[in-house]
């Protein structure tokens, strides 16, 4: 068995090898980068199975490393960042990340978020294969092997937690979901927060989806309940 591999991005050399540290405990591999060009090639090179990665990083930072790499790679992020404010946790969950530590940190607390990510990532993919692989809804097709959506036969791009809550509710038509159940199903833990996560990720999705725009509206709001997806 392979062993799991860790990338590592952060331009502080200290945090990067404290980080190693902790990780190399619990028997992973860990690959240290420090700028944003670096992470991109050892990304494209090497088989990773998680990407920890520093927002603040020189060559590229860590969003557009992101926004890069979640074009072709489905591999859990977190971001680890000295950002702390809830808008800059916001935008990096909507671009796609995993999961957000905000600096200082406690590493046994990195070291559980990257067991939790890790965990859920092989559920997913032993889940995987016994779903239905496409669903099809007036212009709207969800293809779960490939991941991939397409609305009017023209690519709709999603992040992986948005297109994951889409598939949720598309292959549940008409289930009311909770924001607090949607959080769960999707993110793999306890709801922790405000439903502001889940309710970003709708509204982007919906976005997307040209709901604005189109007649079709697939997923509905009910009020004081959740959602669900109206086929």
């Amino acid at each position: 068995m392979k062993p799991i591999k860790i990338l590592i991005a952060d331009d502080e050399r200290e945090i990067a090898d404290l980080i190693e540290l902790h990780i190399q405990k619990e028997g992973y591999h860990a690959v240290k980068v420090f700028d944003g060009h670096e992470a991109l090639q050892v990304i494209n090179s090497q088989s990773i199975d998680l990407a920890i990665l520093d927002i603040m990083m020189p060559k590229l930072d860590g969003y557009e490393v992101l926004r890069q790499l979640r074009e072709n790679f489905n591999f859990p992020i977190i971001f680890l960042s000295a950002k702390t404010s809830d808008l800059d946790k916001i935008t990096g969950l909507v671009m796609g990340a995993d999961d957000y530590l905000t600096k200082p940190f406690n590493p046994m607390e990195l070291v559980a978020r990257v067991k939790a990510q890790l965990r859920r990532s092989m559920q997913l993919n032993q889940a995987d294969k016994g779903k239905k692989s496409v669903i099809e809804s007036g212009g709207l097709m969800i293809d779960h092997e490939n991941r991939e959506v397409t609305l009017y036969g023209q690519i709709v791009e999603l992040t992986p937690k948005e297109f994951d809550i889409l598939y949720l509710l598309a292959s549940h038509p008409q289930k009311v979901f909770s924001v607090e159940n949607i959080f769960q199903q999707v993110w793999g833990e306890q709801y922790y927060e405000s439903g502001n996560t889940v309710m970003v990720h709708i509204r982007m999705l919906r976005k997307k989806l040209g709901e604005e725009k189109n007649k079709n509206s697939w997923i509905k709001t009910v009020w004081g309940v959740g959602y669900k997806f109206h086929g």
